[in-house]
């Protein structure tokens, strides 16, 4: 199954066009648009609580190291 022709193309949109008729596409094209910008900001947003995740991981992993590390000379001391 691949991409419809011409005149399948042709075919779609006249019946789109005969069902919601010339007012309403625009509106349905909009709402469409919205929605996808909308779906792409929110896996955008997603991504940014993982990168704060990794940076305050490495953080505490640094702060662990030094812990540690002064944990090692008061018991050599």
């Amino acid at each position: 199954m691949g991409m419809p022709g011409g005149w399948e193309l042709f075919a779609i949109i006249l019946v789109i066009v005969l069902l919601f008729g010339g007012k309403k596409i625009p509106e349905l094209a909009k709402g469409l648009g919205k929605g996808i910008k909308d779906f792409k900001k929110a896996v955008n947003e997603e991504d940014e609580p993982k990168e704060v995740a990794k940076k305050e991981t490495k953080e505490l992993e640094e702060k662990a190291k030094e812990v540690k590390a002064e944990v090692t000379d008061s018991k050599n001391a």
